[in-house]
């Protein structure tokens, strides 16, 4: 239990799950809170996810990760009834912070995560120059070094200059088929 008593205010506090336990501890909580009547001090109960380009089997999908997988974010007004309801939650491993105190997910880190939950569509990080020296990780092409010609931040797109048959070819590529050498 809290050894001291917290400010009486709501703030996010960040409590860790066993890992790949974070919807069912996040479900699990909001029952909880309904059924034990702690809708005054538990307000909000997220796994934050922000969606992800990947590339399988050739093909680019969406995915949506966790951003921090084994953690749950409440946002809670601390007392000792509200802190033990969520302590006491299955696969809840215990708050984030020293000893039994939690400690609140600063304002900054908060606005910084909902940025990046909010972005529906996900944005490509091409960290790739023109002229940069690449080596192709997969497709048709995979194992050969070229040099990018173009990138195309918009759609996530490079083309690579690579030999074929002894003469430079133009390749259009995703950029997660490459990595630079």
């Amino acid at each position: 239990m809290p050894k001291q008593q917290l400010p009486q205010q709501k703030n996010w506090y960040a409590i860790h799950t066993y890992s790949g336990y974070e919807d069912a501890v996040c479900k699990n909580l909001k029952q909880r809170i309904e059924s034990l009547g702690m809708e005054d001090k538990i307000f909000t109960v997220i796994v934050p996810k922000e969606k992800k380009i990947k590339i399988k089997n050739g093909k680019r999908q969406t995915v949506e990760e966790k951003v921090y997988p084994g953690y749950v974010l409440v946002e809670m007004i601390v007392t000792d009834d509200s802190w033990y309801v969520v302590r006491n939650t299955p696969n809840v491993t215990g708050f984030v912070g020293a000893g039994t105190t939690p400690v609140p997910v600063s304002d900054q880190e908060m606005a910084d995560l909902k940025k990046r939950m909010g972005e529906e569509t996900p944005k490509f990080k091409i960290n790739l120059k023109i002229a940069d020296r690449v080596k192709i990780t997969d497709g048709p092409f995979k194992d050969y070094e070229g040099k990018v010609s173009e990138i195309d931040i918009e759609q996530g797109k490079i083309k690579v200059m690579i030999n074929l048959f002894g003469r430079d070819t133009p390749v259009e590529l995703d950029s997660l088929q490459v990595k630079k050498l």
